[in-house]
């Protein structure tokens, strides 16, 4: 009898636990600036989140009597992801319930690693923004590490509001010194992470530089600030590291431009349209539709 199996079939030395060792080591740098930029609180983000994650995800393999997984890192990444896109004081239970949600409900729920439609830390993230609208668009000034840290708006928030003589300077922006989430900000440390993903080749160029591009030539087209629309949201974090989800993005060279183009498209619709300044984490998941 002959055994008869689902593609892919091409076997590579590449495993899960591998190429998620590579998505961490390429966080470290961007986990280094949060800590810099917004003070050991989000350090402590960071730990709650991997946490609630990492026990998230024991539970939920319990309850469906299924085989234990932690080890593979996939829970470890999601969890510094979705605090990465998290602002720097938000409070900690609601980082631990975004934990649990992002694992249990988008991850679990859809049949565990391989099988999720949707990117567990941006579905999470939007649905915390859904619940608690004001905690989640509280923005802090960067090295102001006090517990009532001075509130701020983000760059994209400031173009919104035609404001833009109190722009931060394209040097602070993409070193990091600006307000938003913790892991968003510095596309320096991000870049640095997202190159050396790319030459170990855990992804590929296509989405981050169909999705980049696209958002620079629309911006370009509407006679809007393309450095700020490039480095001023979560554009290049998204590009990098949420976008090229290897479950819920395509196989193809040619699907993944498709793919990036898109969330191009709908993340400067939304920006240019929208009530609401970013696009990033809502057109990931249209596309992951």
């Amino acid at each position: 009898m002959k055994e008869v199996r689902i593609s892919p079939h091409i076997h590579s030395s590449e495993t899960t636990g591998k190429i998620m060792t590579s998505v961490i080591i390429a966080l470290i740098p961007a986990l280094i600036g949060s800590v810099y930029f917004f003070g050991i609180y989000a350090l402590k983000i960071v730990f709650v989140s991997v946490v609630s994650c990492v026990l998230s995800e024991i539970l939920s393999q319990v309850i469906f009597r299924k085989k234990i997984r932690i080890f593979d890192g996939s829970a470890v990444v999601t969890g510094i992801l979705f605090a990465f896109v998290l602002p720097p004081r938000l409070p900690l239970w609601m980082v631990a319930l975004g934990g649990f949600l992002a694992i249990f409900l988008v991850k679990e729920l859809f049949g565990g690693i391989g099988f999720n439609i949707f990117n567990p830390a941006l579905a999470s993230r939007a649905i915390l923004l859904a619940s608690f609208p004001a905690y989640m668009t509280h923005w802090t000034k960067p090295f102001d590490y006090s517990v009532d840290a001075i509130t701020c708006a983000t760059p994209l928030a400031i173009i919104k509001e035609n404001l833009s003589d109190q722009l931060p300077s394209l040097w602070n922006m993409f070193v990091g010194a600006r307000g938003g989430c913790i892991g968003e900000t510095s596309v320096l440390l991000l870049l640095i992470g997202g190159i050396f993903l790319l030459l170990r080749k855990v992804i590929t160029w296509h989405i981050p530089v169909s999705y980049i591009l696209t958002v620079a030539v629309l911006s370009a087209i509407f006679k809007q600030n393309v450095a700020m629309q490039v480095m001023g949201g979560g554009l290049i974090l998204g590009a990098f590291f949420m976008a090229t989800d290897y479950v819920t993005s395509p196989l193809t060279g040619k699907g993944k431009i498709i793919f990036g183009i898109g969330c191009g498209i709908i993340t400067f619709l939304i920006r240019l349209k929208g009530g609401y300044p970013e696009g990033v984490c809502y057109s990931i998941l249209f596309m992951n539709m």
